[in-house]
């Protein structure tokens, strides 16, 4: 299948080499999918009143200088306070507005405001009423061009053409780092991806790697200090196992090598076989745990020798990736497990079941075992370990995991664990917060999970580089291994293949499944990473054509958007930050996606009304195709892809 288009990418120095680091993925076959993130507000299209908004003061927004919605509510928060000034409990309603209705931005705050005051002593006859004093008391902006009050009170806002354009030339001379959203916490810890140690990452992993990284990407650039934990799975009985094996087959522990131990899945595949069917070998297993977990030099030897393999082999992964991690896996928090366990028994949490340890939890019909019947600590202990680290050693604000949406229960009880502890506010929206950040399953064509033919699961190194190869044979089928240097064509095929995977994954509503399919992903046409960086590039080809400096036409030139699709391009870009917000907020990636694809259909529409070199608004027009490339990358930064920049 060809690719429609030839790319070259300007890839960016190599990542600094990841520290890597259990899976935490337990996959299910159903899940109660949550729903997309959707303006829902209503609108009327009845206006009973228009006014213009005077201009002579500008509005204080300097908290806020590139978010454009929380400019807006700062408005009407301030016409909030002074046209119900009793009634300081009240939030601005702010949304932008739907395609095809009235204004840019509308307040919604008329209607909730109206029940609120109904019954007290008040001037108003009714929402409509709240509607007019919230426009009258709007305090004068030179962003706002008109307001108008539709409906049961519904504030409409169209905002002033220039001061957008203004906005824009702003950002082309600072940067886009001035667009970026503030959040409420300074520091936050992504736990993400996950491997078990001893086995291969598959294609189970794909969906936790790289939708932690976009998570951890737009906190980063939202200025919050991210913490990327690999929580890996390097600790627990099946060590013994694996180790055990490991000296029947290297007797000389000196000699092990990534040689010796071979293919991982299938070195782990033949320890479980014979811990299952040998009850000898079994039995020394079992104590090769414990010797292990008494600090045996030997066997911690082999232990790290061990995982010191499986980290070269997920680097592999992480390298293709481009994703950054650092391990803190199972063993960094044994040794805190105890002091843990002891200080939820000493606050009455802990009680005996069956001979184990649990904590009974309102709500749920299984109790959350801490220490197992033997003695043991378990999944449940480690990781309330791991909380208890990061909100008291590390200080973490928010604490975000990705998994699959099949762990829903076991996190969801954790974090009651942890509030009945006191370690966490009892509302879910309070800092410091915990969320768990669920994921559908990746499913092959037949609708069943994705495996290869001869039902194994499939390695994600070997889907990545499928995706290359694929991406290569189109460019060479267009002849661009003629035209282009061996390492170009290879820069450009990895740019396109992996970009591709990743943005098929990631536009989807993480909650829900979707089907893995080359063929859809790496089309030109649609809502594709191929089609974006197309657009992209040739965006990137009219500024070149037009053979101007852009960085002098940044400083000189003057952008306005005196036309439709001008404008409509532009309030798009205008709203990238509180896009970014609103995915970091509800942590859900394909929010930004949605507005990257818009923003590439709104240019297109743009682009093919609008003369950009030659005409006479040319230096306008090229500004606002720089403004979009520049919003583009950054978008592509933010979900992991490489950008491409020449057709």
């Amino acid at each position: 299948m060809a690719i429609s288009l030839n790319l070259v990418p300007v890839i960016a120095a190599a990542p600094p080499s990841s520290l890597f680091t259990f899976t935490r993925l337990h996959h299910l076959p159903s899940y109660s999918p949550s729903g997309v993130l959707r303006a829902t507000a209503k609108r009327f299209a009845f206006v009973t009143k228009s006014v213009s908004v005077t201009t002579t003061m500008a509005s204080s927004v300097q908290e806020h200088p590139g978010n454009l919605k929380r400019q807006v509510e700062k408005l009407f928060d301030a016409s909030l306070r002074s046209t119900v000034p009793d009634e300081t409990g009240v939030e601005t309603e702010v949304a932008a507005s739907l395609p095809g209705k009235p204004g840019d931005y509308q307040c919604n705050n008329a209607m909730g405001l109206w029940s609120i005051i109904k019954g007290k002593k008040t001037q108003f006859k009714g929402p409509p009423a709240v509607g007019q004093a919230l426009l009258k008391n709007l305090p004068a902006s030179e962003m706002v061009e008109s307001c108008s009050v539709a409906g049961p009170g519904f504030v409409n806002v169209i905002l002033s053409s220039k001061w957008m354009a203004k906005s824009i030339e702003n950002m082309l001379i600072d940067g886009i780092d001035t667009w970026a959203p503030t959040l409420p916490v300074k520091r936050a810890v992504v736990d993400f991806s996950s491997p078990n140690i001893a086995k291969e990452m598959h294609v189970g992993h794909l969906r936790s790697t790289i939708i932690g990284d976009t998570l951890a990407r737009m906190l980063e650039y939202s200025k919050v200090e991210v913490l990327r934990r690999n929580h890996v799975g390097d600790w627990g009985t099946q060590f013994g196992m694996l180790i055990e094996y490991l000296f029947e087959k290297v007797p000389d522990t000196e000699s092990v090598t990534e040689t010796a131990i071979g293919d991982l899945q299938t070195f782990y595949k033949e320890s479980k076989s014979k811990f299952d069917s040998d009850p000898e070998f079994k039995e020394k297993a079992q104590k090769a745990v414990v010797r292990l977990q008494g600090g045996d030099a030997i066997y911690r030897k082999a232990w790290t020798k061990i995982c010191d393999i499986s980290r070269a082999e997920f680097a592999k992964v992480y390298q293709r990736l481009r994703v950054e991690l650092e391990e803190k896996g199972e063993s960094f928090y044994n040794p805190y497990i105890a002091k843990v366990i002891e200080e939820l028994n000493s606050k009455g949490l802990i009680e005996e079941s069956e001979g184990a340890r649990v904590i009974f939890l309102e709500g749920f019909n299984i109790p959350l075992m801490v220490v197992k019947s033997d003695g043991g600590f378990n999944y449940a202990s480690t990781d309330l370990t791991a909380l208890w680290y990061r909100l008291n050693e590390e200080k973490a604000e928010w604490i975000i995991y990705v998994t699959d949406v099949g762990q829903q229960q076991h996190f969801s009880m954790f974090f009651k664990a942890a509030r009945k502890a006191g370690w966490l506010p009892e509302s879910d929206k309070t800092y410091p917060r915990v969320d768990h950040v669920g994921f559908g399953l990746v499913k092959g064509e037949d609708g069943k999970r994705f495996r290869t033919r001869s039902s194994e699961v499939v390695r994600l190194v070997d889907l990545l580089d499928e995706a290359k190869t694929r991406s290569k044979t189109a460019l060479v089928e267009r002849g661009k291994d003629k035209e282009w240097t061996p390492e170009e064509l290879d820069q450009t095929a990895e740019a396109v293949g992996y970009g591709a995977v990743k943005y098929a994954d990631l536009k989807n509503n993480r909650s829900t499944s979707y089907i893995f399919n080359f063929d859809q992903m790496l089309s030109d046409k649609g809502n594709t990473a191929v089609y974006l960086l197309y657009a992209h590039a040739r965006i990137c080809s009219i500024i070149r054509k037009s053979g101007k400096d852009i960085d002098d036409l940044k400083k000189t030139g003057k952008l306005a958007l005196d036309h439709p699709e001008e404008r409509a391009l532009g309030l798009h870009l205008l709203r990238f930050a509180e896009t970014v917000e609103a995915a970091c907020a509800n942590l859900l990636p394909h929010v930004l996606c949605e507005y990257l694809y818009e923003l590439s259909e709104r240019y297109t529409t743009f682009y093919s009304v609008h003369q950009v070199i030659g005409s006479a608004e040319e230096a306008s027009r090229l500004l606002l195709c720089e403004a979009t490339a520049i919003v583009m990358r950054k978008c592509f930064h933010l979900l992991g892809i490489t950008p491409v920049y020449k057709i």
